[in-house]
């Protein structure tokens, strides 16, 4: 397995990097130029008093100026290149394209986090082709880490080839998960943790499902799953797992979505899929 090191400064000249070809090789180099410019402006320009600007779906799942801020670099970015595309976006960029193209984006993906000051957040940006994700990059500021991956020309971090780890027995398997913002659905989340906890190595709740999913692909986390995460939460972080060797998916045959996401290498992703779905780890 290869493991990048934590803490490297990006990508050096002529460093590995996903392979990409046409318009995939294009839509790589804006999504890396617009995620590390919204990474920057987050990072640097992070108010010491910042607040909350709004909620969501619930009075602790919050907004502040700076989601909306980078959300809007990153849309103005990609506008300017490429006009015709659509886009989907967490803090409201819904816009139909006509090239084919749409740029699924969580212009700040853990929140709560960054509202803390605590280090794990990200920028998630994925393009997708006729509905399907082509090209993924998370950048991770605090990190000093950009995670990119391209379908079928795999994942790379800071330059380096990312790898998930062979599956593991279950009772030796590293699992991060996270917990919704609706007080309603708590109780039942609580109760798959009661039951999943003895059966694992130990649970992890990072709060940024991009960079949990990156983490499965680079081999720092065995698993992850998580149930109410939307298509801008998982679709660049998603295509990094699955071209690093892991597998990902829903519910038993079916892809992730806002029920279940599930990521892990193969031999553990079947387990853990089947347990959840017994727990009835998609609702409530």
């Amino acid at each position: 397995m290869s493991t990048p090191a934590t803490g490297a400064t990006g990508p050096a000249e002529g460093a590995g990097r996903p392979e990409a070809t046409g318009e995939d090789a294009e839509l790589l180099e804006i999504a890396l130029e617009a995620a590390t410019r919204a990474g920057a402006l987050l990072r640097d320009g992070r108010p010491a008093d910042l607040g909350v600007a709004a909620t969501k779906s619930s009075p602790i799942d919050v907004v502040t100026e700076m989601d909306i801020a980078a959300e809007k670099l990153i849309t103005s970015h990609i506008s300017a290149l490429r006009p015709d595309d659509g886009f989907l976006g967490e803090e409201g960029a819904d816009r139909v394209g006509t090239s084919g193209v749409r740029w699924v984006i969580d212009p700040l993906d853990g929140t709560v986090n960054y509202l803390y000051g605590l280090p794990s957040w990200s920028v998630s940006i994925a393009a997708e082709r006729d509905g399907r994700a082509v090209v993924g990059v998370v950048e991770a500021p605090m990190r000093r880490e950009t995670y990119q991956a391209v379908l079928g020309g795999g994942a790379y971090v800071n330059g380096v080839r990312a790898h998930c780890r062979p599956a593991p027995d279950l009772d030796h398997a590293l699992v991060a998960t996270g917990f919704s913002y609706l007080r309603e659905r708590r109780a039942s989340m609580a109760e798959v943790v009661r039951v999943l906890l003895p059966q694992v190595r130990d649970l992890r709740r990072g709060g940024s499902a991009a960079i949990d999913l990156a983490d499965v692909g680079c081999g720092r986390l065995d698993a992850y799953y998580e149930r109410g995460l939307n298509p801008w939460d998982l679709a660049a972080g998603a295509l990094f797992a699955r071209e690093a060797g892991a597998l990902t998916g829903g519910r038993p045959g079916r892809e992730p979505a806002e029920e279940l996401t599930v990521a892990a290498p193969p031999g553990l992703f079947e387990r853990l899929q089947g347990m959840l779905e017994e727990l009835g780890a998609w609702h409530d």
